[in-house]
């Protein structure tokens, strides 16, 4: 009764846990109605260089105008992860209350203060705000390159559209003839003042966000989207058609050959496929390494088809702050179980006996250098004084997820793993001794081998790869998951086709090391992706400073590591699926 009265305990704890990281209602008013003269929440979120989408402040580090009731909105866990830092904004936005040159204050610019300004202008700073759930963006000032001069943007006129009751669209622009110069290093007085005009239109409140939405829509954008489905299906057709006619063709010859042989006399040369029957099925070096890999990729491939679910279902539509942060944090922390019962199951299918070492590694061989990047990123954001340094509450609020979601689902996955009792289903008896791998080609080496694997899947995605690091890694907006999620399987079957293809010629060179080979080939595709992260940055972006580039190459190489581990896990399923079924189809004596 005790033991059973804790594990609901610990039960309680978990869904407190988790359910303290969803998502709560964004709008301080959570139907979004309004009636005249109503007060309409305004947020102000975060300033930064418009080219380093990681290198974020909060607005106030900026001496703008306070207002006499700074409050910080209180935020779920994926805002946090986001970088959002929301305070009340000095601006008042009454529901149909139109002002006119409206005075926020009257400040006198320090000449620190004034450097600041010109420092952010000449960094193209921008900042955003929350308009009753809508974002709004804006520049701060400008730098007139032909008279040399810095100007800050003092007059903010906010034009707002409205249907009945409730908010549609909100945009904002600078008065282009209220500047003020700070170019030279002295003091300076400043009248921040602001206008807004509302205006009626007819677009429905469940409308309000096509305007996000459509612009990763409009027609020159999925034209682009679908010739990228359509070279890559290409590749898959031209792949499959190579599987169809030259494999399959092949292995009806090698079977029949082998047919003959059996009957032919005993002391014909051995070579082939089938006479390392003995050693294919030979467990390989690093065994709990190898588990720990499969369940680590495992659990990515579960995590990423059920963000997939999400998105196709609209959860993920534009600004909806942090979901999909909050989701990875949450199904990566439910999905652990399957990490561990894959890896265990298959860790004694393959005689294993220290299942509790083989979990231990299975949990820290993703997390242990996600971990390591974070606290270095970490610092690096505290020595910048940035938003994406976490605070000292949601570190403790991950780390209670980790320690009573994460690794006891782990451990709860690695036991029913072992007790699962299966069995490595092999064809063919393993024998004693080794056999000896003949000399092969440079080119039969692992580099190339490598090489090939990832260069065809690689192939079918880079062109959907840009819309995906400019929405990361830039400004651009991406709603499109269902061509996404047909990319993504395309990726799939391309990288268990390849890794097919290359184990079969692997298996007829007699080289029966396969099992660790299959695995890095199929995960190759994630260093062509790191290695696009050089091209991308260097020559489709404009990203700069320490930060930023810390940032773009350390979490890139975490992600490009879980697509590793991922696609290896699928390159080695689809390898042993078929060394299976072609030596059930043989004699194996």
């Amino acid at each position: 009764m005790m033991k059973t009265a804790s594990i609901h305990q610990w039960i309680l704890v978990a869904l407190l846990v988790i359910c303290s990281v969803m998502p709560a209602v964004t709008s301080d008013v959570s139907n979004h109605k309004y009636k005249s003269g109503d007060p309409v929440p305004l947020y102000a979120n975060k300033v930064g260089p418009f080219q380093n989408p990681s290198e974020t402040y909060r607005y106030f580090d900026l001496p703008f105008c306070l207002p006499g009731d700074l409050k910080e909105k209180k935020e779920a866990l994926g805002e946090v992860l986001n970088g959002d830092r929301l305070v009340s904004a000095p601006y008042k936005l009454d529901f149909l209350v139109d002002k006119d040159s409206e005075m926020i204050c009257s400040k006198k610019l320090t000449k620190q203060e004034v450097g600041k300004f010109r420092k952010a202008i000449s960094k193209d700073y921008y900042f955003q705000m929350y308009f009753d759930d809508l974002p709004l963006w804006g520049f701060i000032g400008k730098y007139d390159a032909n008279e040399q001069k810095y100007y800050l943007f003092k007059h903010l006129q906010f034009e707002v559209l409205y249907n009945k009751h409730h908010v549609i669209e909100v945009n904002v622009q600078p008065d282009p003839s209220a500047l003020v110069d700070i170019t030279q290093d002295k003091e300076a007085n400043v009248d921040f003042m602001y206008t807004v005009r509302w205006k009626e239109t007819d677009i429905p409140f469940q409308k309000r966000m096509n305007k996000y939405s459509q612009t990763s829509s409009l027609p020159h954008h999925l034209e682009i989207h679908w010739f990228s489905i359509i070279n890559s299906c290409v590749t898959v057709l031209l792949l499959t058609g190579f599987l169809a006619t030259i494999l399959m063709r092949v292995l009806k010859n090698d079977f029949v050959k082998y047919a003959h042989d059996e009957e032919a006399a005993e002391d014909q040369e051995e070579t082939g496929w089938k006479y390392i029957h003995g050693d294919v099925f030979r467990y390989p070096q690093y065994k709990s390494l190898f588990a720990a890999a499969l369940g680590s990729g495992t659990q990515l491939f579960a995590l990423t088809i059920f963000i997939f679910i999400l998105a196709l279902v609209g959860v993920f539509y534009p600004y909806n702050r942090g979901a999909l942060f909050t989701a990875l944090v949450v199904i990566y922390a439910l999905t652990s179980g399957i990490a561990g019962y894959t890896a265990s199951s298959f860790y004694c299918q393959l005689e294993g006996t220290n299942w509790v070492r083989n979990l231990v590694l299975t949990g820290s061989l993703f997390c242990g250098p996600l971990f390591i990047t974070f606290c270095f990123l970490n610092t690096v954001a505290i020595g910048y004084s940035a938003t994406a340094a976490l605070p000292f509450g949601t570190i403790v609020i991950i780390g209670l997820i980790w320690g009573l979601v994460t690794s006891p689902l782990l451990v709860l996955g690695g036991i029913a793993g072992k007790n699962s009792k299966a069995e490595f289903q092999a064809p063919c008896r393993t024998t004693k001794y080794p056999r000896e791998i003949p000399p092969l080609p440079w080119y039969r080496g692992t580099l190339p081998q490598m090489a090939m694997a990832g260069f065809l899947p690689f192939s079918a995605i880079y062109i959907e790869l840009y819309y995906i690091f400019a929405s990361v890694w830039g400004h651009r907006i991406y709603t499109i998951y269902s061509i996404l999620f047909i990319v993504f399987i395309i990726l799939v079957i391309v990288t268990a086709f390849i890794t097919i293809a290359l184990t079969y010629f692997q298996l007829a060179a007699e080289d029966h090391e396969w099992w660790w080979r299959s695995f890095v080939c199929g995960g190759s595709t994630g260093l062509f992706i790191y290695g696009y992260c050089l091209y991308y940055y260097y020559g489709r972006s404009d990203m700069t400073g320490f930060m930023q580039t810390s940032f773009f190459f350390g979490y890139m190489a975490c992600i490009c590591y879980a697509f590793f581990l991922m696609l290896g896990t699928i390159g080695f399923r689809a390898a042993l699926f078929f060394v299976r079924h072609i030596y059930r189809s043989i004699k194996c004596e």
